[in-house]
């Protein structure tokens, strides 16, 4: 209300003149701002979350107390494994055997099963007989990548055209297949380093003849890990080095950028299409992020006079985060109390960060980035 006029009149004599009224505020109505939906402050915690998680690793003094057990992990819901589409193409027709037993078991043992000529095996792939193909993945694999007549069975089935693609699909499956089933201990094998050279080989046919436009991510995955596999553990010593030395000079040393580079440059020098490969960061990602976590324990592995983890677990589904995780626990007080406080924290951002499989490993490596090459740092 205007009370004006009873000031007015308080103040002064009742003879004076009428009181001067104030002026009225004019009013100006407006409407708030409309609140975010539901679905953009869904995307913006998912955000902001890993980014607080690892503000709270850095003040951390230890890695956390109670870490994600391995049956955990195997019950979340994958969104995108590591190259498994293959391997479940190879396996879909019902033929279950370990892939390591092709050399541990001589075929000639095999009292009911003569082994084929390689002109058998062609035969197969032109009418298209998957069962027999698969038996002899599991009995003879080794001519499923033996050059017979200037041709293998991978590359006849691609001279074939579009109707024997799934044939061709089902080959490079079988092959990634008893890569990743290969033992510890079967490595240092001669008959083994032989069928990963031939298998190199045949891989590279796949690329070649652009099988990658439409497997693209499988393909190239499982060329560039029996590459390295069968030549490129030297490589794979060589830049564990250099990503640990990059972890010690901290995020001068852009560790994330120098562990993306290595791999980036070690693929576009092997595959000479890889520009055509729209899904080779998938491939790229899951190695740095295997070479980050080889540098870190490597430094580690130095000071405590351990075990380096082993160069063919590389780029081989989560092998090495499973041996990191299992390392990490079993020298826990060790690692606390004679690591830096550096790596401690770069340890518990790898451990936090690559864990689980709700996310793409892409998305991991550049909040890895965010951290390690661009962050505050420790």
């Amino acid at each position: 209300m205007n009370h004006a006029s009873l000031v007015h009149s308080i103040g002064k004599d009742h003879q004076s003149g009428h009181p001067i009224p104030r002026r009225r505020v004019s009013s100006s109505p407006c409407l708030p701002e409309r609140l975010p939906t539901t679905g953009f402050l869904q995307r913006e915690a998912e955000l902001d979350a890993p980014k607080s998680i690892l503000r709270q690793l850095r003040r951390s003094p230890s890695p956390p107390d109670s870490p994600v057990s391995e049956p955990e992990i195997q019950e979340e819901s994958p969104i995108r494994p590591r190259r498994s589409s293959l391997n479940s193409l190879a396996s879909s027709v019902s033929i279950k055997s370990s892939g390591s037993s092709v050399i541990q078991r001589d075929v000639q043992s095999y009292t009911s099963w003569k082994e084929p000529q390689p002109f058998e095996v062609l035969r197969a792939v032109e009418r298209k007989d998957v069962m027999y193909l698969m038996e002899v993945r599991d009995k003879a694999f080794h001519l499923l990548v033996r050059m017979s007549g200037g041709i293998t069975p991978l590359l006849h089935a691609m001279r074939l055209g579009q109707s024997h693609r799934d044939v061709a699909v089902i080959l490079l499956g079988a092959f990634s297949r008893w890569v990743n089933h290969l033992e510890d201990d079967q490595m240092e094998n001669p008959r083994t380093k032989v069928i990963l050279k031939a298998l190199r080989a045949n891989l590279r046919l796949g690329i070649d003849y652009g099988l990658t436009k439409t497997q693209g991510s499988d393909l190239t995955a499982s060329f560039l890990q029996t590459l390295i596999m069968s030549q490129g553990e030297t490589w794979v010593s060589g830049q564990t080095a250099n990503v640990a030395l990059a972890l010690r000079a901290g995020n001068e040393g852009c560790p994330v950028q120098t562990a993306d580079s290595a791999v980036r440059k070690f693929a576009t020098r092997e595959l000479g299409k890889a520009d055509l490969i729209a899904t080779l960061a998938d491939y790229i990602a899951n190695a740095t992020a295997d070479l980050l976590m080889m540098g870190a324990w490597s430094i580690a592995s130095e000071i405590l006079e351990l075990e380096q983890i082993p160069t063919w677990y590389f780029a081989r589904d989560d092998r090495v985060y499973k041996a990191f995780v299992e390392r990490l626990d079993e020298h826990k007080t060790a690692i606390q109390l004679k690591m830096t406080k550096r790596l401690k924290w770069q340890m518990r951002v790898l451990r936090t960060v690559l864990e689980g499989r709700t996310t793409t490993y892409r998305s991991k490596v550049e909040l890895l980035a965010g951290e390690f090459d661009e962050g505050e740092g420790v």
